[in-house]
């Protein structure tokens, strides 16, 4: 069975719901989440559905091997960013080539980049008059947002509509489509 390591900052609700996806499937199973954030609710939804989880600061990220030797050791097939805020560290991803992958609210490559997440997208989406937005899944590289992408999927933007209700539309897409973009990424191994 392939493991799965899943990254988050936030609430987790990319994250339970693959938990959830994978608790009967032979193709993966989630091993363990990470979170950078101590107080991230992420957390409690691990707990309750008795997934390791651990939090961790900026130094065993990025100034040290901490976290490197975390994900060493737990050994996983893909590495999974729901929601995880900070740029990942090249020696992470060099351990680790072409199994970090992300997923973004928006229709890459328009609005990516740093500081460009959650309603910091959607509303620019929305400032933009953008008739169509979407999810991007992609892998991870050295730069925020440019890696290759593996899928897309879209929804439409209406004149009424307010980065409220584009986070919803953007949230039903994530919950459908980035388990099953997972599971056949793993398949694909």
């Amino acid at each position: 069975m392939k493991r799965i390591v899943i990254f988050a900052s936030g609430s987790g609700t990319n994250a339970e719901n693959l938990i959830k996806f994978f608790q009967d499937r032979e193709t993966g199973s989630v091993i363990q989440v990470l979170t950078n954030n101590p107080h991230a609710k992420v957390l409690d939804r691990c707990k309750n559905l008795m997934v390791s989880a651990l939090s961790f600061n900026r130094i065993a990220f990025s100034q040290s091997n901490d976290v490197l030797n975390i994900l060493k050791a737990s050994k996983p097939d893909v590495i999974v960013l729901a929601g995880f805020l900070w740029k990942f560290p090249d020696f992470i991803l060099h351990e680790f080539p072409n199994k970090v992958i992300n997923i973004h609210p928006a229709l890459l490559p328009k609005f990516g980049g740093k500081g460009m997440y959650g309603n910091f997208v959607h509303d620019a989406v929305v400032a933009n008059k953008e008739t169509e937005t979407g999810i991007t899944i992609h892998y991870v590289n050295e730069h925020y947002d440019e890696g290759a992408i593996i899928f897309q999927a879209k929804c439409a933007v209406h004149p009424s509509d307010t980065a409220a209700t584009v986070a919803a539309k953007i949230h039903e897409l994530e919950m459908a489509h980035f388990p099953k973009v997972v599971e056949e990424l793993l398949k694909s191994q």
